[in-house]
């Protein structure tokens, strides 16, 4: 039975999320949790159920980067590898998988799940290749990891919030047919500055955002393109890649393809403080890499212009 301190708390949540003050709906979110119970969004409102003690997977069961098998030198056997990373919440990637099978085209697609939350096995549908690493080791090293186990001509990188409702494999696959493309996705955002980034429809953009990034396989294997590992946590990873990309030349473009996104459940969960710590130090070390490559922008300032 849910206690009535507890039902007021998520209607106040929910009230502070319809005004989108997501800080203050965090907020409601960690009272509800230290009063012993979780809420989950969903099409029909909140669901709360009371919070259980997780099982935690032994640590001789995680595995590093070394000890996971590549397949990036063997030749690819499907069209596309889509690649999840499990912080939490394995529902969100199950929902997102199971959304990939409802709507697929033509193209064959496998699933690669990299389990970073430090939770025991979990019913994953068939024919998902699923590795448990250790979650001290970071969002950035999970994704290499995950990357190692690439089998499609084509990678997808998936945040567990986005929820396919057509096929998305076909439209990135016909966008990086073209080989000027390194990198493309749904959301794109661009600078000026390097400091303050917007969103933007393209079609040429400055980064993608990771909710839903492809791009060709021999971006691994023949450019060597990875996550910087020092990103622990995953906000701006996506642009430094985006980053190592453009730098070889290659573009970064924008191509519509049909999704729901959900709430971005590592972001919800993160204290706001704590957020804006890990967040400004990541942001910091893209800086101290590409300060200065404003030669990369789609749309440069003037006084950059000739540099």
């Amino acid at each position: 039975m849910i206690p009535e301190e507890v039902r007021r708390l998520v209607a106040f949540r929910e009230e502070a999320r319809r005004r989108r003050d997501f800080a203050r709906a965090d907020g409601f979110r960690e009272r509800i949790r230290a009063a012993g119970f979780d809420v989950t969004d969903t099409p029909q409102g909140p669901s709360v159920i009371a919070s259980t003690p997780p099982e935690t997977l032994a640590p001789h069961m995680f595995r590093t980067a070394g000890e996971v098998e590549s397949l990036l030198e063997l030749p690819p056997t499907v069209d596309a590898s889509v690649q999840w990373v499990v912080q939490g919440w394995p529902e969100d990637v199950v929902r997102g998988i199971s959304s990939f099978g409802a709507h697929a085209g033509p193209a064959t697609v496998g699933h690669v799940v990299v389990e970073a939350a430090g939770l025991p096995d979990f019913d994953w549908p068939e024919d998902v290749d699923v590795i448990h690493v250790d979650p001290a080791a970071g969002w950035a090293v999970a994704r290499n990891t995950g990357l190692r186990r690439t089998a499609g001509r084509m990678v997808l990188l998936v945040d567990g919030s986005v929820e396919p409702t057509d096929d998305v494999v076909a439209p990135l696959a016909e966008a990086l047919a073209d080989p000027s493309v390194g990198v493309t996705g749904p959301f794109g955002i661009v600078t000026s500055d390097l400091h303050e980034f917007r969103e933007s429809a393209g079609p040429a953009v400055d980064a993608v955002e990771g909710y839903l990034m492809a791009f060709r396989r021999e971006l691994l294997t023949a450019q060597a393109v990875r996550f910087d590992e020092k990103f622990r946590y995953y906000r701006t990873a996506d642009i430094e890649f985006s980053f190592q990309v453009k730098a070889l030349g290659l573009r970064a473009t924008v191509t519509p393809v049909s999704v729901t996104r959900h709430e971005h459940r590592m972001w919800a969960a993160t204290p706001a403080d704590r957020r804006d710590q890990l967040s400004k130090r990541n942001f910091y070390r893209f800086l101290d890499r590409w300060r200065g490559r404003t030669d990369l922008l789609v749309e440069r300032r003037p006084q950059d212009e000739g540099n």
